[in-house]
Protein backbone atom coordinates (compact mmCIF):
# COMPACT_ATOMS: atom_id res chain seq x y z
CA UNK A 1 0.00 0.00 0.00
CA UNK A 2 1.31 3.64 -0.89
CA UNK A 3 2.01 5.86 1.87
CA UNK A 4 1.37 9.72 1.37
CA UNK A 5 4.97 10.17 0.45
CA UNK A 6 5.08 7.85 -1.82
CA UNK A 7 2.08 8.92 -3.28
CA UNK A 8 3.59 12.64 -3.67
CA UNK A 9 6.26 11.22 -5.37
CA UNK A 10 4.58 9.11 -7.38
CA UNK A 11 2.63 11.90 -8.93
CA UNK A 12 6.18 13.94 -9.40
CA UNK A 13 7.64 11.19 -11.73
CA UNK A 14 4.23 11.03 -13.70
CA UNK A 15 4.09 14.96 -13.87
CA UNK A 16 8.15 15.06 -14.83
CA UNK A 17 7.57 12.26 -17.65
CA UNK A 18 4.56 13.72 -19.09
CA UNK A 19 5.90 16.65 -19.12
CA UNK A 20 9.37 15.70 -20.62
CA UNK A 21 7.84 13.43 -23.47
CA UNK A 22 5.15 16.10 -24.39
CA UNK A 23 7.42 18.66 -25.01
CA UNK A 24 10.10 16.21 -26.57
CA UNK A 25 7.11 15.51 -29.29
CA UNK A 26 6.60 19.11 -29.81
CA UNK A 27 10.09 20.16 -30.13
CA UNK A 28 11.20 16.91 -32.61
CA UNK A 29 9.38 19.10 -34.95
CA UNK A 30 11.82 21.70 -35.40
CA UNK A 31 15.08 21.43 -36.33
CA UNK A 32 17.94 23.13 -34.32
CA UNK A 33 19.13 25.94 -36.28
CA UNK A 34 22.15 27.13 -34.68
CA UNK A 35 25.97 26.47 -35.72
CA UNK A 36 24.71 24.72 -39.10
CA UNK A 37 23.25 21.81 -37.23
CA UNK A 38 19.83 22.48 -38.77
CA UNK A 39 20.16 18.89 -40.68
CA UNK A 40 21.29 16.97 -37.28
CA UNK A 41 19.75 18.09 -34.70
CA UNK A 42 16.09 19.15 -33.28
CA UNK A 43 14.98 20.29 -30.03
CA UNK A 44 13.79 17.52 -28.89
CA UNK A 45 17.67 15.55 -28.64
CA UNK A 46 18.20 18.00 -25.70
CA UNK A 47 14.47 17.31 -23.71
CA UNK A 48 14.21 13.93 -24.19
CA UNK A 49 16.78 11.99 -22.69
CA UNK A 50 15.85 13.00 -19.50
CA UNK A 51 13.07 10.93 -19.53
CA UNK A 52 15.38 8.34 -18.99
CA UNK A 53 16.80 9.98 -15.76
CA UNK A 54 12.80 10.09 -14.43
CA UNK A 55 12.47 6.45 -15.53
CA UNK A 56 15.37 5.38 -13.44
CA UNK A 57 14.78 7.51 -10.31
CA UNK A 58 11.27 5.81 -10.27
CA UNK A 59 13.46 2.37 -10.74
CA UNK A 60 15.65 3.59 -7.56
CA UNK A 61 12.57 5.04 -5.60
CA UNK A 62 9.84 2.26 -6.77
CA UNK A 63 11.64 -0.62 -7.97
CA UNK A 64 10.67 -2.23 -11.51
CA UNK A 65 7.11 -2.72 -10.59
CA UNK A 66 6.54 1.12 -9.42
CA UNK A 67 8.64 2.80 -12.29
CA UNK A 68 7.27 0.60 -14.95
CA UNK A 69 3.92 2.03 -13.61
CA UNK A 70 5.22 5.61 -13.89
CA UNK A 71 6.08 4.08 -17.51
CA UNK A 72 2.55 3.46 -18.70
CA UNK A 73 0.80 6.47 -16.93
CA UNK A 74 3.01 8.62 -18.86
CA UNK A 75 3.07 6.98 -21.56
CA UNK A 76 -0.85 7.42 -22.02
CA UNK A 77 -1.20 11.04 -20.76
CA UNK A 78 1.92 12.24 -23.23
CA UNK A 79 0.31 9.88 -26.42
CA UNK A 80 -3.16 11.26 -25.97
CA UNK A 81 -1.83 14.91 -25.51
CA UNK A 82 0.81 14.64 -28.62
CA UNK A 83 -1.66 13.51 -30.54
CA UNK A 84 -3.82 16.94 -30.03
CA UNK A 85 -0.32 18.60 -29.70
CA UNK A 86 1.90 17.36 -32.34
CA UNK A 87 0.65 14.70 -34.83
CA UNK A 88 -0.91 11.35 -34.72
CA UNK A 89 2.17 10.21 -36.67
CA UNK A 90 4.76 11.76 -34.17
CA UNK A 91 2.70 10.63 -31.21
CA UNK A 92 2.57 7.04 -32.49
CA UNK A 93 6.27 7.20 -33.11
CA UNK A 94 7.00 8.28 -29.75
CA UNK A 95 4.68 6.25 -27.94
CA UNK A 96 6.67 3.00 -29.46
CA UNK A 97 9.94 4.24 -28.76
CA UNK A 98 8.75 5.57 -25.23
CA UNK A 99 7.49 1.94 -24.21
CA UNK A 100 9.86 -0.04 -25.59
CA UNK A 101 13.08 1.86 -24.58
CA UNK A 102 11.80 2.71 -21.25
CA UNK A 103 10.79 -0.80 -20.50
CA UNK A 104 14.27 -2.15 -21.62
CA UNK A 105 15.76 0.66 -19.49
CA UNK A 106 14.08 -0.80 -16.19
CA UNK A 107 15.37 -3.97 -16.76
CA UNK A 108 18.71 -3.07 -17.35
CA UNK A 109 18.68 -1.06 -14.36
CA UNK A 110 17.05 -3.46 -11.89
CA UNK A 111 20.04 -6.49 -12.92
CA UNK A 112 22.77 -3.39 -11.89
CA UNK A 113 21.13 -2.38 -9.14
CA UNK A 114 23.67 -4.11 -7.12
CA UNK A 115 27.23 -2.38 -9.07
CA UNK A 116 28.30 1.08 -8.42
CA UNK A 117 25.84 3.72 -7.79
CA UNK A 118 26.34 5.58 -10.92
CA UNK A 119 26.56 2.05 -13.28
CA UNK A 120 22.90 1.44 -13.44
CA UNK A 121 21.64 4.64 -14.77
CA UNK A 122 24.27 5.27 -17.21
CA UNK A 123 24.42 1.61 -18.95
CA UNK A 124 20.49 1.71 -18.78
CA UNK A 125 20.65 4.85 -20.68
CA UNK A 126 23.06 4.13 -23.78
CA UNK A 127 21.62 1.27 -24.23
CA UNK A 128 18.03 1.75 -24.28
CA UNK A 129 18.32 5.63 -25.75
CA UNK A 130 19.91 3.99 -28.53
CA UNK A 131 16.61 1.63 -29.37
CA UNK A 132 14.58 4.50 -28.85
CA UNK A 133 16.13 6.68 -31.48
CA UNK A 134 16.37 3.72 -34.05
CA UNK A 135 12.57 3.25 -34.01
CA UNK A 136 11.25 6.81 -33.26
CA UNK A 137 13.23 8.83 -36.10
CA UNK A 138 12.86 5.60 -38.89
CA UNK A 139 8.59 6.14 -38.16
CA UNK A 140 8.61 9.73 -37.69
CA UNK A 141 10.13 11.10 -40.36
CA UNK A 142 10.81 7.85 -42.88
CA UNK A 143 9.15 9.31 -46.15
CA UNK A 144 9.92 6.64 -48.72
CA UNK A 145 7.96 2.77 -48.98
CA UNK A 146 8.85 0.44 -46.34
CA UNK A 147 10.31 -2.52 -47.63
CA UNK A 148 8.53 -5.50 -47.47
CA UNK A 149 5.38 -3.82 -47.25
CA UNK A 150 5.04 -1.66 -50.79
CA UNK A 151 3.39 1.35 -48.82
CA UNK A 152 5.08 4.60 -47.04
CA UNK A 153 3.92 4.89 -43.76
CA UNK A 154 1.73 7.99 -44.61
CA UNK A 155 -0.44 5.02 -46.79
CA UNK A 156 -0.64 2.78 -43.76
CA UNK A 157 -1.46 4.85 -41.85
CA UNK A 158 -4.24 6.00 -44.42
CA UNK A 159 -5.54 2.72 -44.09
CA UNK A 160 -6.23 2.65 -40.95
CA UNK A 161 -8.07 5.78 -41.08
CA UNK A 162 -5.48 8.08 -39.75
CA UNK A 163 -4.05 10.80 -42.05
CA UNK A 164 -0.74 11.69 -42.01
CA UNK A 165 1.44 13.86 -44.47
CA UNK A 166 5.58 13.09 -43.53
CA UNK A 167 7.76 15.66 -42.43
CA UNK A 168 10.25 15.22 -45.20
CA UNK A 169 13.66 15.42 -42.77
CA UNK A 170 16.98 14.31 -42.80
CA UNK A 171 16.17 11.53 -40.39
CA UNK A 172 19.29 9.15 -40.43
CA UNK A 173 21.44 12.33 -39.90
CA UNK A 174 19.24 13.47 -37.27
CA UNK A 175 19.20 9.98 -35.61
CA UNK A 176 22.97 9.93 -35.62
CA UNK A 177 22.98 13.26 -33.70
CA UNK A 178 20.29 12.65 -31.51
CA UNK A 179 22.04 9.51 -30.17
CA UNK A 180 25.54 11.52 -29.63
CA UNK A 181 23.49 13.82 -27.74
CA UNK A 182 22.01 11.07 -25.88
CA UNK A 183 24.88 10.04 -24.95
CA UNK A 184 25.88 12.85 -23.57
CA UNK A 185 23.16 13.86 -21.73
CA UNK A 186 23.30 10.49 -19.78
CA UNK A 187 26.80 11.13 -18.86
CA UNK A 188 25.77 14.48 -17.55
CA UNK A 189 22.90 13.18 -15.76
CA UNK A 190 24.86 11.35 -13.26
CA UNK A 191 25.38 14.39 -11.56
CA UNK A 192 21.51 14.60 -10.84
CA UNK A 193 20.86 11.74 -10.56
CA UNK A 194 23.26 11.34 -7.79
CA UNK A 195 22.02 14.31 -6.14
CA UNK A 196 18.51 13.53 -6.55
CA UNK A 197 19.40 9.54 -4.89
CA UNK A 198 21.23 11.42 -2.20
CA UNK A 199 17.60 12.93 -1.25
CA UNK A 200 15.77 10.50 -1.45
CA UNK A 201 17.93 8.38 1.06
CA UNK A 202 18.16 11.24 3.32
CA UNK A 203 14.09 11.61 3.35
CA UNK A 204 13.68 7.99 3.45
CA UNK A 205 16.04 7.51 6.68
CA UNK A 206 14.02 10.70 8.51
CA UNK A 207 10.46 9.66 7.52
CA UNK A 208 11.90 5.71 8.99
CA UNK A 209 13.14 7.88 12.67
CA UNK A 210 9.80 9.94 12.88
CA UNK A 211 7.17 6.87 12.04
Amino acid sequence: MMTKLDRRDFLIALAAMTLVVLSSNILVQYPFQHLGLDNYLTWGAFSYPFSFLVTDLSNRRFGPKGARRVVYAGFALAVVLSVILASPRIAIASGAAFLVAQLLDIQIFFRLRGHAWWMPPFVSSVISSGLDTAIFFSFAFYCGVVPGLGLTISDALGHAGIADQCIALPWTNLAVADYLVKLALAAIAIAPYGAVLKLMRSEAKHHHRTA
